[in-house]
């Protein structure tokens, strides 16, 4: 590359490098900072002390929560991911092009309206008064507590990252090379071989990108595990606010959401390499 194409190429990425200082790095910043504030008399005081981190990283409540957090956004992204590949499948390769950008298109459209309304919506599916409960009674069978509960939780995030996830698999299955599959197909393979041997190497970019979507969304979601889980036990959102409302302890929930973040970066840097790693 030359020096002149790369002397134009500043002026564009100027704009993506203004979007992360403003909107993430002196956030970040402000966050990291804070974290070593106190607060007296319900007042954020600037300080420099480590009492903050101490109090919250030696709480067990604290791992628990951070635990309960990482099992949950890890089911999420498995149950999102296996969810969505059947429809991915379908659309990339079953269907005409014009078919699939349209079903894309209404992939987007429940980003058109709130999420907290369509969570909203599933308490009338899964409480014990609930759709679900009183179809299961029609057919004699008893019950089942859903609603306040981890597959609350559970069916809240797969509502917010199952459109995302399916867009990304549908986009990174359509690029698979057609004359692979044929090609295997000519030497005998099956559905099955095909699939777990052909199309799910070529698609596990795409497959392990989305599922890393899945995971992001549900590890910092507060709205799912709130109003379909109940909030107990707590998920790492959910003691944030409860920090923040006992004290003004804005400085431990800055903690908290440090580690959240810091998760987040290790989990995303590993989900790369392992979608990429091996490409030269």
């Amino acid at each position: 590359m030359s020096s002149n194409t790369s002397r134009r190429r500043w002026p564009l990425l100027l704009p993506p490098l203004l979007w992360q200082l403003t909107f993430f790095l002196l956030p970040l910043l402000f966050l990291f900072v804070i974290s070593f504030w106190s607060v007296v008399n319900f007042r954020l005081e600037p300080d420099m002390t480590l009492k903050n981190w101490d109090f919250m990283l030696s709480r067990s409540s604290f791992w628990s929560a951070y635990g309960h957090t990482w099992a949950l956004a890890l089911g999420a992204a498995v149950v999102t991911t296996c969810c969505s590949f059947p429809a991915a499948c379908s659309l990339a390769f079953t269907v005409s092009e014009r078919t699939r950008k349209l079903a894309l298109m209404f992939l987007v459209v429940p980003f058109f309206t709130s999420y907290l309304v369509r969570v909203y919506s599933w308490q009338a599916f899964l409480s014990d008064n609930g759709i679900v409960n009183a179809l299961l009674s029609l057919v004699g069978l008893d019950g089942l507590p859903m609603l306040n509960s981890d597959f609350g939780s559970l069916v809240g995030y797969v509502t917010l990252a199952l459109p995302l996830v399916t867009l990304v698999q549908t986009m990174g299955l359509a690029q698979i090379d057609r004359n692979l599959i044929e090609a295997a197909h000519n030497l005998r393979a099956g559905p099955v071989r095909t699939l777990f041997e052909v199309i799910m190497p070529l698609a596990k970019p795409s497959l392990v990108v989305g599922a890393l979507f899945a995971f992001i969304l549900a590890f910092g979601d507060f709205v799912a595990p709130t109003y379909l889980g109940g909030g107990a036990p707590p998920t790492l959102s959910n003691l944030i606010i409860d920090t923040t409302k006992s004290g003004q302890q804005w400085p431990r929930a800055a903690v908290v959401a440090i580690v959240m973040i810091l998760t987040l970066v290790v989990t995303s840097l590993a989900a790369v390499r392992l979608a990429y790693g091996r490409r030269k």
